[in-house]
């Protein structure tokens, strides 16, 4: 217990998610995953037992995460599933269940739902660890900070194939008809 390093290795991350970026969908990944950025949509780790997600302070996810290993410094609104280890840092505010095996919190993280300890025991006797999760849209609370109005309206919306980019910034339909009318 004492003494053994069962973390995974937080210095290698396969995958950024940068502060500039913004993700709307689901997320399947392997190896590490790091999140400066904001995901609207639930991230989903493949089947490797070492996969790693670390969301940053600038890091922002609308939806649930289900991962071996968890690290948040920043914002989640959705449940966790976490069948190894969960670490939440100071700056982390979670809002939604988090189902664990083994959690750390540090002063100053913030949990709004319920701890529940179900990944207990030897791997092999352990409930299976979500595969995908609920299949609603996440819903944006105004608790999550996001300056992104595109974003929001991108994820209600239907998905339509994408159009070519030309380079421009896209420009929700509403805001070009807002702007007429003035």
């Amino acid at each position: 217990m004492f003494g053994k390093n069962s973390k995974p290795s937080t210095h290698h991350f396969d995958t950024l998610v940068s502060g500039k970026a913004e993700i709307v969908g689901d997320l399947h990944f392997s190896g590490g995953l790091h999140i400066d950025g904001k995901v609207f949509g639930n991230i989903i780790a493949e089947d490797d037992s070492k996969a790693v997600i670390r969301i940053s302070e600038k890091g922002v996810v609308v939806g649930e995460i289900s991962a071996p290993h968890v690290i948040v410094n920043g914002q989640v609104s959705g449940d966790i599933h976490s069948c190894e280890h969960i670490e939440l840092a100071s700056r982390a505010t979670v809002n939604g269940n988090i189902f664990y095996n083994m959690i750390e919190m540090v002063m100053g993280s913030q949990v709004s739902g319920n701890l529940m300890h179900r990944y207990r025991g030897k791997p092999e006797n352990r409930p299976a660890m979500p595969k995908s999760v609920t299949h609603e849209k996440p819903v944006f609370n105004e608790g999550v900070e996001t300056d992104s109005k595109a974003a929001k309206t991108a994820a209600d919306a239907k998905p339509v194939a994408a159009p070519k980019t030309t380079g421009a910034t896209p420009v929700a339909a509403s805001a070009v008809k807002d702007k007429k009318a003035e």
